[in-house]
């Protein structure tokens, strides 16, 4: 079976225009079926993007995709617990929980979805999962390939979806400190939204001036673009059945027609390099995790045919 692509939340602090126009586009020509909608990394973020939610998602179903809310990766106010009981009690859009404290406020055997904050990492945990309504898992970004082979099996065997992201940063925490308004020299209670001044993530060097990772108000990234165009076939093989790109600043609507002509087989690894090469890009690529080492490597690896 053809996996479906699917469109992750944006994770940078974009403003109300640029998302407008970003969603227009992706509504009208990305070949992707599901797009996730809401804030995950910052509770002070999420008025600016949860106002605009209804108007988006009623954009992009007329587009003909399939709306997700997706909620905070991480609940420590009240305010963002909050936030968790409003999402689970609407009943307008399937929504995504990112925290545990999230799965306090849903009903018992609501259907839900499980997403990467969650580190669902092992058969167990998502059968688990499923028992408590989950119908819809995303792995961690780092998880390897022979540990996402073991998860599909056992996702089609539970009867739900699993997905894995092939394209963007690969988010490797979120803390209690906001380390891009430290680096601006402000408190996270008054960090001005300066992470508005890095539509990419902001830039962490080595000591020696290396690009190494990003900050994004208290996440970490890293500096790469994680890139498994040439593994998605091996992915539709195993049955995973959805494949997850992360808005960043490049053509995501051409990163989504790429990966659909990978998957419909009609270009080879070597076309598709040379269209993502073609690409304005911002970091460069790395398909580390999916192999079993350093994130930050790219392996070559040949995509096996799949039409």
């Amino acid at each position: 079976m053809k996996p479906r692509l699917t469109l992750g939340p944006i994770q940078y602090f974009w403003n109300e225009d640029r998302k407008r126009d970003f969603y227009a586009r992706i509504a009208d020509e990305a070949p992707v079926d599901t797009v996730y909608l809401g804030e995950n990394v910052c509770s002070k973020r999420q008025p600016f993007f949860d106002q605009h939610i209804e108007e988006m998602a009623e954009r992009l179903q007329r587009g003909g995709k399939r709306v997700v809310h997706s909620g905070l990766a991480e609940v420590m106010l009240k305010r963002e617990r909050k936030s968790c009981h409003n999402m689970a009690k609407a009943d307008e859009l399937e929504i995504e929980v990112n925290n545990a404290a999230g799965l306090f406020h849903l009903a018992p055997g609501q259907a839900h979805r499980v997403g990467p904050y969650m580190n669902v990492y092992s058969e167990e945990t998502m059968t688990w999962m499923a028992t408590k309504g989950a119908t819809h898992v995303t792995v961690p970004t780092e998880l390897p390939g022979s540990s996402v082979k073991v998860m599909a099996a056992k996702a089609a065997e539970l009867g739900i979806g699993l997905e894995v992201q092939v394209f963007g940063r690969a988010c490797l925490a979120t803390s209690a400190r906001c380390y891009h308004a430290r680096a601006y020299g402000r408190t996270k209670d008054n960090c001005q939204f300066v992470c508005d001044e890095h539509l990419d993530g902001m830039e962490l060097n080595t000591r020696d001036g290396q690009a190494f990772l990003r900050v994004n108000g208290i996440q970490t990234l890293s500096h790469s673009y994680v890139n498994l165009f040439a593994e998605a076939p091996a992915m539709a093989a195993m049955g995973v059945t959805d494949l997850r790109l992360m808005p960043q600043q490049t053509d995501m609507v051409e990163v989504a027609r790429i990966f659909e002509a990978i998957l419909d087989g009609k270009i080879d690894t070597d076309a598709a390099q040379a269209r993502f090469d073609a690409l304005d890009m911002q970091a460069p690529l790395s398909n580390g995790f999916w192999h079993g080492e350093a994130g930050h490597r790219r392996i070559t690896a040949k995509a096996a045919s799949f039409a």
